[in-house]
């Protein structure tokens, strides 16, 4: 870099002796150098790497849809029983919850006049309840239907990121977790959602720092996902429609037992009594 108003002033050549032993110096130097820095680890991927991203998305499947195509549940749609109403597509938006809501009106704002937006009205009153009250009996149908637009599909993926994987990813960087951490943190976000309820993502994380640190402020790593695990459990069997908590058990915590930390393939596990595979 040349500065300006600096003058120059060319250097006298060295000495053939004196340049000889300043290029050993710095070929050794430099030699020695670079092989610490091949030698350096590189971090591993979090879980917005796409292929973890995508093991994410095959975990969270199977313990929502019994099933590791998850591309394919775009058009499911049914009421679980457990109070939120219809529970529909690749994250379970839910009619009761407002994640649903916001689903279709993006929908609607992509492709205008599509065959839910009819249901935009029934969707903000039944919003907060478990009514079907001005969906049935068509909006299944109208559902499925809609799941065969790309568009619909692609405003799925974007409110998953935006509401779920994107800020779940960011709070398990942020607390110093590798790709499991981050995928555990995304998984209760997917069921529990967040808010000031203690069975929410933040009340199972903050139920989870009463014992354990994360590894951001100097915790081990697999004792404070241990402590947000036996969190998480708790706050499932306070909900009877969600008190099975294999996806932990079977699942998460036997990645955890192995020392799994950042989500390496292959992958065994069970959920509901079904087995599992990620090769």
């Amino acid at each position: 870099m040349v500065h300006a108003g600096r003058e120059t002033t060319v250097p006298a050549r060295p000495s053939r002796r004196t340049a000889i032993a300043v290029l050993g110096a710095v070929a050794s130097g430099a030699l020695f150098s670079a092989s610490r820095v091949a030698a350096a680890p590189t971090a591993a991927p979090g879980l917005d790497d796409p292929a973890k991203k995508e093991i994410a998305m095959q975990l969270v499947s199977s313990a929502e849809n019994s099933s590791l195509d998850w591309k394919a549940q775009y058009e499911y749609i049914e009421d679980i029983g457990d109070g939120r109403g219809y529970t529909a597509g690749i994250i379970g938006f839910c009619s009761g919850t407002g994640d649903m809501l916001d689903l279709v009106r993006l929908y609607a704002d992509r492709r205008p006049g599509n065959v839910l937006a009819g249901y935009l009205p029934a969707l903000r009153r039944v919003d907060g309840s478990d009514s079907h009250d001005g969906l049935d009996p068509n909006f299944p149908g109208d559902w499925r239907k809609a799941a065969q637009d790309t568009v619909f599909q692609r405003a799925q993926n974007d409110e998953r990121d935006r509401v779920y994987f994107d800020p779940a990813v960011s709070r398990g960087k942020s607390d110093g977790l590798r790709a499991l951490g981050q995928f555990i943190y995304y998984d209760a976000t997917v069921m529990h959602g967040d808010g000031d309820d203690p069975t929410s993502f933040s009340g199972i994380r903050a139920r989870a720092l009463r014992t354990a640190k994360p590894p951001a402020q100097g915790g081990s790593e697999t004792a404070y996902l241990n402590a947000f695990l036996d969190a998480r459990v708790w706050a499932m069997e306070q909900e009877e429609a969600h008190s099975d908590t294999s996806r932990v058990d079977t699942a998460q915590r036997v990645f955890l037992r192995k020392g799994n930390l950042d989500l390496d393939t292959p992958l065994d596990w069970k959920v509901y009594g079904d087995g599992y595979h990620i090769g």
